[in-house]
């Protein structure tokens, strides 16, 4: 009984405020409904575009004409990518574009197309190996500063990818060539106190074990 009366009595204090702001509430109501709905029907078109673009990257895959060249290849994987800008196909399209034209030597192009792929989607699972791809694009055409700048990005900005050791290795091999031998010799040790460097491990030891002598060779007499 009390509960009813205390019921009673909050309706009896909330019924004119509710009467004073009826249309405010209504037309709150009603946005809230529209929002929901506008969310509800872009959440739907963007999975609907997702699901689009990856049948159309498969298409590409399945449909190449017999011994396409590199650019064929290419302007197909790019094509998708720029229909279905956005989606995760276009990304994986784009890369696929870059790593053909890397593999018909055509450096440049390649590490305009990775470079693109990586500016424009840092936070992209992708973003890792697109700039792997372009520190490779641009140390095969012979612009080593620049391809440090990129096998660096992907050491300091996505440190647990799976491109990290590769590149870390890389910028030993670079940084070696330039003669900058404790600079690589510091990213070789790294790769050796990986567990899941593998290989690359092995071979990072084995050339640190190299420079490690030079470094000992180039010091004065006296000086340990």
């Amino acid at each position: 009984m009390e509960t009813q009366d205390a019921s009673a009595e909050l309706l009896i204090k909330f019924w004119p405020w509710f009467e004073a702001n009826r249309k405010r509430l209504i037309i709150l109501a009603v946005a809230a409904v529209v929002g929901i709905f506008v969310w509800y029907l872009l959440a739907t078109q963007r999975e609907q575009r997702a699901i689009e673009a990856g049948q159309a990257l498969a298409r590409v895959q399945l449909n190449l004409p017999a011994n396409p060249s590199a650019q064929q290849v290419a302007e197909a994987y790019l094509k998708v990518a720029g229909q279905y800008a956005g989606t995760i196909a276009a990304e994986r399209a784009q890369l696929e574009a870059a790593s053909v034209l890397f593999s018909a030597g055509r450096y440049e192009d390649a590490s305009a197309q990775f470079q693109k792929l990586a500016a424009a989607n840092s936070t992209s699972p992708l973003a890792p190996a697109a700039h792997l791809g372009a520190g490779a694009s641009l140390e095969a055409a012979g612009k080593a500063d620049a391809a440090v700048t990129e096998y660096r990005a992907v050491v300091t900005g996505y440190q647990n990818s799976a491109e990290a050791l590769p590149a870390k290795y890389a910028l030993g091999r670079v940084l070696e060539s330039q003669g900058k031998l404790s600079e690589a010799a510091n990213y070789y040790q790294e790769l050796t106190r990986s567990q899941l460097a593998g290989s690359l491990g092995s071979e990072a030891a084995q050339r640190l074990s190299q420079i490690q002598g030079k470094l000992a060779a180039a010091k004065p007499a006296g000086k340990s």
